[in-house]
């Protein structure tokens, strides 16, 4: 079993579309959490962000959550990554979580179906208390959020 870095562990690569993809990890009540910044795209973006959680994955931490928040873009192959590590992680007995979506990436979940497949949070203790039975969760509504954000947009 590999070890754990005690210190936060950064990784950058460039994909090849010319955008920057930003790991930042980091641990919460013994609860991995992905920072992500930039675009999860076809390439070194998907491709690295699914090494990462494949390594989260072997190293005996199987839950983590993957924190959105400034992922402005996912494609399909940034998709299928995530739904790649999701398995992987569970085939560990444990399983990864979404956090802080962009209106963008919600919307793109609920058109894929795979807001069936992901815990999405939107308040990051919350995220972390999923993993403990016995703690209060707020849970995220995506359909009210939609509905907030088709209100907004309408003028209403």
């Amino acid at each position: 079993m590999r070890g754990r870095p005690k210190v936060p562990f950064a990784w950058r690569k460039r994909d090849n579309n010319g955008m920057d993809l930003s790991l930042t990890e980091r641990s919460k009540e013994g609860i991995v959490i992905l920072d992500a910044k930039g675009q999860i795209v076809a390439g070194d973006g998907a491709d690295r962000l699914r090494e990462r959680l494949k390594d989260v994955a072997e190293s005996g931490s199987a839950n983590a959550i993957l924190n959105l928040a400034n992922v402005d873009y996912i494609d399909s192959s940034g998709l299928g990554a995530l739904v790649m590590s999701f398995s992987a992680l569970k085939k560990k007995q444990g399983t990864l979580k979404l956090l802080n979506l962009t209106r963008r990436n919600v919307e793109l979940l609920v058109l894929t179906k795979l807001e069936t497949v992901f815990e999405v949070f939107d308040d990051e203790q919350s995220a972390v208390n999923s993993f403990f039975p016995n703690r209060e969760i707020k849970r995220f509504d995506i359909l009210s959020f939609l509905q907030q954000r088709n209100k907004g947009a309408d003028g209403e």
